[in-house]
């Protein structure tokens, strides 16, 4: 039987939170004919739908129907469109921005805008996502999350690391996500291995994913879950204790 928690997380892939969760307490448990993977904590509970806005949407409504949470994040990587914003840096948005049909929600606490995007997206769409919305970063699950939130009168929030700067290239990462927002992981390094010239984009890649896995397991460690549940996260204190580290 799993246990109610007050706070939730909904992030993409066990590898964003694998530093987090590994002493948390898992849970399997079947919602809507899925089945989820829920790892919990004493304040929190969080679960990985998977990349892209259904398998987030799909993940946020299991979570909340089966943990009743007071609120909810999304949480996960993000990709910078200001240069100010580097590898590893955490963004806990005011604002989140659904860039397919312009809706929004005030997350009521930090600062900033996150836009959700429904792909992978290249240096020319980050400068565009950035002069449209005036945002800072970009995801592909937030907004999806947050509608699911809103729907069911829950508290919903953000928080985000830095996982690929306003200039990056990625590699061709989009082919690699199946229709359950998984990534293939085998067939990608396949793909790689024998196209050299990919080599370099995919090492940053890798360790780019490392930084910003520490830095957003390190926030969801040091932030006080119990004042999340009152009012506004001890955001100052989180990123000051980050910074101490």
């Amino acid at each position: 039987m799993c246990t109610v928690q007050k706070v939730a997380i909904v992030a993409a892939l066990e590898r964003e939170i694998r530093p987090l969760v590994k002493i948390w307490r898992l849970c399997e448990q079947d919602h809507a004919g899925r089945r989820f993977r829920f790892y919990e904590s004493e304040y929190a509970v969080l679960t990985c739908g998977g990349i892209g806005a259904e398998p987030a949407r799909r993940a946020a409504e299991a979570i909340i129907a089966l943990y009743q949470p007071a609120l909810i994040y999304s949480a996960g990587f993000a990709g910078a469109l200001d240069r100010k914003q580097h590898i590893g840096d955490i963004i806990v948005p005011r604002r989140v921005i659904n860039a397919n049909d312009g809706s929004s929600i005030d997350t009521g606490q930090g600062e900033g805008i996150l836009v959700s995007f429904a792909s992978v997206a290249s240096p020319e769409q980050k400068a565009k996502l950035a002069y449209s919305y005036s945002a800072q970063a970009v995801d592909m699950e937030a907004a999806a999350v947050a509608r699911a939130a809103e729907a069911r009168g829950v508290r919903f929030a953000a928080v985000k690391a830095v996982s690929d700067e306003s200039d990056f290239v990625l590699p061709a990462v989009d082919a690699f996500i199946d229709a359950e927002g998984q990534f293939k992981t085998t067939a990608f390094a396949l793909f790689t291995a024998i196209r050299p010239w990919t080599w370099g984009a995919t090492l940053r890649l890798k360790r780019n994913s490392r930084l910003a896995s520490q830095a957003l397991c390190g926030w969801i460690e040091h932030v006080d879950m119990s004042k999340l549940l009152r009012s506004e996260p001890d955001v100052p204190h989180a990123l000051e204790s980050l910074r101490q580290r």
